[in-house]
């Protein structure tokens, strides 16, 4: 956001604030602030406007003849423009997109909030903490990934992981939720514990967790893909959790969930699992939209850190797109190609994975695949699922589509229409509380 533009949108965010809306409006027992307690911000992670549409028809009961919609279709407020620092061109990656996200301030790529020359840059959950509110993070990456980082901490680079772990000590956030425990050493691990952080691993005891300062780590890297797990709701269990734990401060919390894995299974061209994740995200959405309804001093804010793999619904000049095949995969293509490779009886143990026979051109090509490796008939498995449900990719890269916005609660109309990415880190600096004066 540039300075000329500033004033500007500090007026707007003035009059919105002062002026009545309907978040003003009583609804029940309780009247909604003009100001928010709590500030939830949700990111689908490579979740361009192609998925929310995918997802879409993906849900859809086909016994009926209109097309449900989704809470994507009924929490839309906007759209948001993606591009990263001019050095890096119009295309971002999610470390200079989470940087603008957290910061207010367009970096180059691979930068985690830090500026072009290198420097820190102040994070909403950092000037949050500042203020006396709990943080968290709650994502189905490692918690030390791109997004997550960028909001906890500043590096260089998104890749030095091992100094992105370690620098978290020094943010005093309440709740890391995810995955990524080859990053903790047992060393580091101790310094939390020192700390006053509950270290757990294992998804069954997170309900044994009552207080704040925890470090959930469930997986070695990344949490299983959502569709290998249809009943485990791993990321709305997290999002539950951590809403439960920051919200005993009575001077609020801001929040970051991240449905990571839909990026993963974007850069992987794999619409199954991609409609996977989308629907788990979904479902952390739901949980943070009941948190919503039942605290309305509560916004929630929801958007994508840019488009992953150039999504089209519909390809090759066909006027078609098939989800019902989709609704039948039991797997994801990963874990297909897995038991493909090792299986004896693959055909039938993959025709029975995917939901449908396999005609005879996709069994020759299925089969000089599986002799290539585990990779290639990964590969060759998706190529089978896009052709029979006409499914399309540009790029296994981002591409520079502009995102939707979605919000809930008050001061949600600050995100209505078109804005940067940077906007909506300003707009959500400027709900945080006021620094106290001392007294004299």
């Amino acid at each position: 956001m540039s300075f000329t533009k500033a004033p500007f949108l500090l007026l707007g965010i003035g009059l919105l604030l002062s002026t009545p809306t309907w978040a003003n409006i009583e609804t029940g027992p309780t009247k909604a602030p003009s100001r928010p307690k709590n500030i939830v911000i949700m990111i689908g992670d490579g979740m361009g406007p192609s998925y929310t549409s995918a997802y879409r028809y993906y849900k859809d009961n086909p016994d009926t003849e209109e097309v449900e919609q989704t809470v994507f279709d009924r929490l839309l407020v906007g759209m948001a423009s993606t591009y990263p620092a001019s050095v890096s061109g119009y295309v971002t990656d999610s470390a200079a997109a989470a940087t603008a996200l957290a910061t207010g301030v367009k970096s180059y790529n691979g930068a985690i909030s830090v500026d072009t020359q290198k420097q820190p840059l102040p994070t909403i959950l950092e000037k949050a903490k500042s203020l006396g509110l709990s943080t968290g993070v709650a994502v189905t990456s490692q918690i030390n990934h791109a997004t997550p980082a960028a909001f906890l901490a500043h590096n260089e680079s998104r890749k030095n992981y091992d100094a992105l772990a370690l620098s978290y000590l020094e943010t005093n956030a309440d709740v890391f939720l995810g995955g990524g425990q080859k990053y903790f050493t047992p060393e580091l691990l101790a310094q939390f514990k020192a700390k006053g952080y509950q270290h757990i691993t294992r998804f069954e005891d997170l309900a044994s967790i009552t207080q704040p300062k925890v470090l959930g780590l469930f997986a070695e890297v990344q949490l299983p893909w959502a569709i290998d797990e249809k009943d485990a709701k791993k990321l709305s269990t997290l999002t539950q959790k951590a809403l439960r734990l920051l919200s005993q401060n009575d001077q609020g919390f801001v929040l970051l969930v991240e449905g990571s894995l839909i990026d993963w299974a974007g850069h992987n061209n794999d619409i199954a699992t991609a409609m996977g994740e989308m629907d788990e995200f979904s479902n952390a959405i739901e949980v943070v939209e009941q948190f919503v309804r039942e605290h309305p001093d509560t916004l929630m804010v929801i958007t994508a850190d840019h488009n992953t793999g150039g999504l089209s619904i519909g390809v090759d000049g066909k006027y078609n797109w098939n989800p019902e095949i989709l609704r039948n995969i039991s797997a994801s293509t990963d874990t297909l190609a897995l038991a493909a490779i090792s299986g004896e009886q693959w055909q039938a143990d993959l025709a029975r994975g995917l939901g449908f026979e396999l005609n005879e051109e996709e069994i020759a090509k299925l089969t000089v695949a599986r002799m290539q490796g585990l990779e290639t008939i990964a590969v060759a498995i998706r190529h089978v699922i896009d052709k029979r449900t006409d499914t399309g990719w540009t790029t296994d890269g981002h591409t520079g589509t502009d995102v939707q916005v979605f919000a809930a609660g008050p001061a949600s109309e600050l995100f209505n229409g078109h804005q940067d990415n940077t906007d909506i880190a300003n707009k959500i600096f400027s709900l945080l509380p006021k620094p106290k004066k001392p007294k004299s």
